[in-house]
């Protein structure tokens, strides 16, 4: 039998102010902790209330409807650290943003080889001879390939694929049309490198795949479940309160299973382990909706087969997930309510966070505590010296209004309660944040609306946390690098001084005094745009050459054919190497014939170094380039 797990059920909002629990006990705001249910029927009777009250005309949320999926990134993590024991190249991976934790992206390395995966398929290319040494289809069984972008992880001979579910899952209801439904299957993949590339194990659970985080050989899997609820259409005109009731009246119907996430475990060819999660070992916070279960697997990437996952689940969206290593928090914002309650409900708004001890086996749940407002992902949280800093946004940002505004808060853990010690608050008034970076006990947030403040905060006393600098200037930054020195590269989009962007623009900050912030260079591509933007893992920073690598598009890169047609910009990668007093243009990358398999254009995503070689990844091939002169060593297809 697979071992049991342990659920933490879906948690509702935690508003400035107290709430009372599924069995009436009143709980202070920010008061969180997990409790286990007495019985299975107890906790079936809990999860129908929790679920009844949070349910609308329309079903849970748009948790239920539109996936969330956090973004991918990779960088060298634990695999690059145990193949350092070995003669290894110079490489780089590509971004993230702790070092020694590694997250999943479309390419690895480490440093011997190259492991890619697009489009259903891994491939394995040599970056001594350039070539590709090898290729697996992940899905043989499925044409074309729908499970989403796939993303991995590294470790040794073993690469584990993460594979999301793609299209949303449509079915019939009994007595109604076909309706979206919201039993998708997360798979994780595990593949054998050591010779032609080989399938050893594949896990499968209920759910949608969010995010992972790797240190050494032990990867942790988060995945965010549904309940698999069934609600109705109701044909013809009728009001909200008619089809509230008629969903309340499916979950009255649905029984434990509907909640709990089913798993597969797979060998590579048959099936060997199935299980659904055991009541006996769920779990709640004090509030819960009973709309969403959150899984944390851990896997061994040295192990012959895949096991069990040993899982940990907390209840919420699981919006975002932050790790240092040694330990792991789970986020989980209330954005969904807007969808609810509208632009008003902003003030409402709280992001709920729970920290688990992942050192050693199983994550092992430490605290939970919450904070106002929503963030923009993992780089708005960083631990440091025991304590945890995280920036959020309160307010309406989405109206016309100036509500919002956002803080920094500091977190420690006291008890099972992440107590809030320090907070300063009232930054960019009536903006809301584009990027936040911590250095230190240092912390970075740039807040936009029309101009783009970079406040600089003191975070050293965690107690009184206070801005010392801060420094506007048009555009904005939604992504901070530390480069040493003193000195912060962002990446963002330059403005006119009414807000209006125009234009891919990369920022060298000095903040180096922590009063004075400035911008001592700037280079702007207009009318460009960059995945870097809005993903970091697509920034490369290569110390060691003081170069800056970024994918960039932009208006007239599109190339006329010999029809006389146009085909669509794939864009190229920029390369800029930074100096003392600004950028110099290295040079730019593309890829030629830049389209893959079913005639898509394929723009350049990554770019990694090895050996002095930079290596840019696209759907279509990898292309190496010598840092010297930019010159092309070859082009190696995938396609």
């Amino acid at each position: 039998m697979m071992a049991a797990t342990l659920v933490l059920a879906g948690c509702t909002a935690a508003p400035p102010r107290a709430d009372p629990s599924p069995t009436g006990r009143v709980v202070p705001a920010g008061g969180l902790r997990l409790v286990a249910f007495d019985n299975c029927d107890e906790a079936l009777r809990q999860l129908r209330t929790a679920a009844k009250a949070a349910v609308g005309p329309w079903g849970l949320g748009p948790g239920d409807i539109v996936p969330y999926t956090a973004k991918r990134a990779a960088a060298v993590g634990g695999a690059a650290e145990d193949a350092a024991a070995v003669s290894t190249p110079d490489f780089s991976g590509t971004n993230v943003h702790e070092p020694g934790v590694d997250e999943p992206d479309l390419v690895k390395t480490d440093g011997q080889r190259i492991v890619t995966v697009s489009r259903g398929v891994l491939s394995v290319v040599d970056p001594a001879t350039r070539r590709v040494t090898g290729r697996l289809t992940l899905n043989p069984d499925a044409e074309p390939f729908s499970g989403g972008e796939a993303s991995l992880l590294l470790h040794g001979d073993r690469a584990l694929v993460l594979l999301g579910p793609g299209q949303p899952v449509w079915g019939p209801v009994p007595g109604g049309p076909a309706v979206r439904r919201t039993n998708a299957q997360a798979r994780l993949v595990l593949v054998d490198l050591a010779g032609p590339p080989r399938v050893v194990g594949e896990y499968r659970i209920d759910g949608l795949l969010v995010d992972a985080r790797q240190v050494g050989a032990t990867a942790r899997v988060l995945i965010r479940s549904s309940p698999r609820l069934d609600f109705p259409h109701l044909a013809g005109h009728r009001t909200d309160a008619q089809r509230i009731a008629a969903n309340r009246a499916v979950i009255d119907k649905a029984t434990l299973d509907d909640w709990l996430p089913g798993y597969e475990i797979r060998d590579g060819v048959r099936t060997v382990g199935t299980g659904r999660v055991g009541c006996d070992r769920l779990s709640r916070p004090a509030g819960f909706s009973g709309a969403s279960m959150v899984t944390v697997l851990s896997f061994d990437l040295g192990a012959s087969a895949l096991g069990s996952g040993d899982p940990v689940t907390v209840a919420a969206d699981g919006d975002a997930v932050y790790s240092n290593g040694a330990r792991l928090y789970v986020v989980n914002d209330h954005r969904w309510r807007m969808w609810r309650g509208g632009p008003s409900a902003a003030r409402d708004i709280s992001t709920e966070i729970y920290q688990f001890d992942t050192v050693a086996g199983t994550p092992r749940f430490v605290a939970a505590g919450s904070v106002p407002g929503w963030l923009i992902g993992q780089y708005a949280l960083s631990e440091w010296d025991g304590h945890l800093r995280v920036a959020t946004t309160t307010g309406d940002t989405w109206g016309r209004g100036t509500s919002s505004q956002s803080g920094v808060y500091v977190l420690r853990a006291d008890g099972a309660t992440l107590k809030r010690v320090g907070a300063v608050t009232g930054l960019g008034k009536g903006e809301r944040i584009f990027a936040v970076r911590f250095v230190g006990g240092i912390g970075y947030v740039v807040t936009f609306r029309q101009t783009d403040p970079l406040y600089g905060v003191d975070l050293r006393d965690p107690a009184a946390p206070r801005v010392t600098g801060e420094l506007k200037i048009n555009g904005y930054s939604s992504y901070l690098h530390p480069a040493g020195d003193g000195r912060l590269i962002g990446v963002g989009q330059d403005a006119t001084d009414r807000g209006r962007v125009t234009g891919t623009q990369v920022s060298l900050f000095d903040v180096a005094d922590p009063a004075r912030p400035a911008r001592v260079a700037q280079h702007h591509v207009p009318g460009g745009w960059s995945e870097a933007e809005h993903d970091p893992h697509a920034f490369l920073y290569w110390a060691p050459e003081r170069l800056v690598v970024l994918p960039v598009r932009q208006p007239g890169m599109d190339t006329v054919q010999a029809d006389g047609t146009k085909r669509p910009p794939s864009g190229s990668v920029l390369a800029l190497r930074m100096g003392d007093k600004g950028f110099t243009v290295a040079g730019t990358v593309d890829h030629p014939g830049a389209l893959a398999d079913g005639g898509e254009w394929a723009p350049i995503r990554r770019s990694l170094m090895i050996d002095d070689v930079l290596w840019t990844v696209s759907d279509a091939g990898l292309k190496a380039t010598a840092l010297s002169g930019m010159t092309t060593l070859a082009w190696v297809p995938l396609t």
